[in-house]
């Protein structure tokens, strides 16, 4: 009868322990959403005690003068946050994948992950409307 509980026991526990591996590997692997946001990094930097992810925080102006949003991310690629770290004080865009439900802060802090970044130029910004000749603009 001891036998018989002793296996019924570890054959729960295993069963316990690979659906958890099981749900870590999802929620790492599949993405909820994903995007990009544009601004300008105002920190990066390595933390975590046993597992190290790169945290960082974005500023998003969508127009002078106006209150900045800010954005938290991780980066768990040691490349990317190098590149970022090399863009530092210009303007750049993230593209970032949302993973929810991570069952630990030793993936990372936060649930968007960054997975690529680039420069954004000032020739790339948008053109101002114009009015066909002898035409005004009224705003509606």
């Amino acid at each position: 009868m001891k036998a018989k509980m002793l296996r019924i026991f570890i054959t729960a526990l295993v069963s316990i322990l690979v659906l958890a591996i099981f749900f870590v590997w999802l929620t790492l692997n599949w993405n909820y959403s994903e995007g990009e946001r544009a601004g300008y990094v105002q920190k990066l930097s390595s933390k975590g005690w046993v597992c190290k992810t790169w945290e960082g925080e974005i500023v998003m102006v969508s127009m002078p003068g106006a209150i900045p949003d800010r954005f938290l991310f991780t980066v768990s690629d040691d490349h990317v946050a190098k590149r970022i770290n090399t863009l530092a004080g210009r303007r750049v865009v993230l593209l970032y994948q949302q993973h929810k439900f991570i069952p630990s802060s030793c993936f990372g802090e936060t649930e968007y992950f960054v997975t690529s970044v680039r420069e954004v130029s000032e020739s790339s910004s948008l053109p101002v409307p114009s009015a066909p000749q002898g035409q005004l603009l009224t705003p509606r």
